[in-house]
């Protein structure tokens, strides 16, 4: 809300801007984050527990690969609507409400996913899809949540730094699913293939984290979020072009092992850099608005992008040394991986030349300090600020300024 220019705030608007110049950063922040961190964490092991296992699995419930394959696949309908919830949820209700509802959508879910291995019933499927399901309700309002808590209780020069340990949270729950799910199921001839899959995922987890280290602590220092997401993409781009090619080779595992921890360093490292990039150049949106539109957005276009790359595939007609459980033959895609390595480039190309932002809360909030520091002039008196005072409720913060 901005004032009119000569206007000089009384004693107590001059309290309130002491109250924000003294903003104290509590230690029971990284406690906060922890909380969200594990609950991310959980979300997503749930989520894709069953992906590396899934001819076991349909074998031992009695039941198709493609019914398996909608059990990781609901998350991604499922987080589309209830990702505009999950919006207004953060934005309007809070931050503690969001994390409260999402635990107990987490604890539902886990409970109702284990019913068929304790209790037979005549459909499991039903229980495991409305299990994911509930643990799919719960993915947007966690996934959402590291911008707003980042914005709220950490200072700036932490944010992307904060934003990256609670979204990188949730690959390296990937990661366990990946590497868990086969270990612990070993009573069929397909693990060892099985893969060297979860082995390939965990490395692109791995290095994605660090890459989303390292990456974030630049970006903390440097304020340079356009070039860090805009070279990443890029860099993205090479790797999925290597990745199409390299994977219609025989006898590559140790290219492709690189190849998948590139793609992770690059491309997952970016992640919590463009949540904090969305921020900025939507501000005075909410953070969850602008994490939430990013999010749901990608899950819709992951969703058709799917749909696109599958109805590409075709059977395979020369021998293969992969088979389905099921006794379906092994689909080729070749075309589908050219494709997706094409839209990545054309995008990331599209990235480079087109989008141009300012960082809007950076500068309002550079704006509200240089105001706090004239009006905390002597003839005005300078006040000791109230170390409990909560910054966003205060008129002049940063998240309450209008353009």
């Amino acid at each position: 809300m901005a004032r009119p220019s000569g206007d000089r705030p009384g004693a107590e608007a001059t309290q309130a801007l002491g109250a924000l110049w003294g903003y104290r950063a509590y230690g029971r922040r990284w406690f906060f984050l922890l909380v969200l961190s594990l609950l991310s964490f959980s979300n997503a092991t749930l989520w894709l527990s069953f992906a590396p296992v899934a001819d076991t699995i349909a074998h031992h419930f009695l039941l198709s690969t493609e019914q398996i394959n909608w059990l990781s696949r609901v998350y991604l309908v499922a987080s589309i609507p209830s990702g505009l919830v999950a919006i207004w949820v953060l934005d309007s209700v809070g931050l503690r409400w969001a994390t409260i509802v999402c635990a107990w959508l987490n604890f539902a879910g886990s409970v109702f996913r284990t019913v068929p291995v304790f209790v037979w019933i005549q459909d499991p499927f039903a229980s495991l899809l409305g299990g994911q399901s509930l643990c799919a309700l719960a993915q947007a309002l966690i996934v959402f949540s590291p911008a707003k808590l980042a914005a709220l209780w950490f200072p700036e020069h932490q944010r992307a730094t904060a934003n990256m340990i609670g979204t990188m949270s949730n690959p390296l729950g990937i990661l366990v699913a990946n590497l868990l799910s086969p270990a612990l199921v070993k009573k069929e001839e397909d693990i060892p293939v099985m893969e060297f899959t979860g082995l390939c995922g965990a490395l692109f987890v791995v290095f994605g984290v660090l890459g989303a280290l390292a990456l974030s602590l630049y970006v903390d220092r440097t304020k340079h979020f356009t070039e860090a997401v805009k070279i990443g993409f890029c860099l993205t781009s090479l790797v999925c072009v290597a990745f199409a090619l390299v994977s219609q080779l025989q006898g590559q595992t140790l290219a492709l092992a690189a190849i998948c921890s590139l793609l992770g360093f690059f491309g997952f490292s970016v992640a919590p850099i463009a949540m904090e990039l969305a921020v900025e150049c939507s501000f005075p949106v909410g953070e969850g608005a602008a994490a939430g539109l990013i999010f749901v957005l990608g899950q819709a276009e992951g969703v058709l992008i799917m749909v696109l790359l599958t109805a590409l595939t075709v059977h395979r007609a020369e021998p293969s040394i992969s088979t389905c459980q099921d006794g379906q033959d092994p689909l080729d895609w070749k075309v589908s991986l050219l494709l997706m390595a094409g839209l990545c480039t054309f995008f990331s190309c599209f990235l480079v030349l087109f989008f141009h932002t300012p960082y809007r809360r950076l500068q309002a909030e550079a704006s509200a300090s240089c105001s706090i520091q004239k009006d905390m002039s002597p003839a005005t008196g300078d006040h000791e600020p109230h170390p409990h005072a909560p910054p966003e409720a205060l008129p002049w913060h940063p998240h309450n300024l209008q353009h």
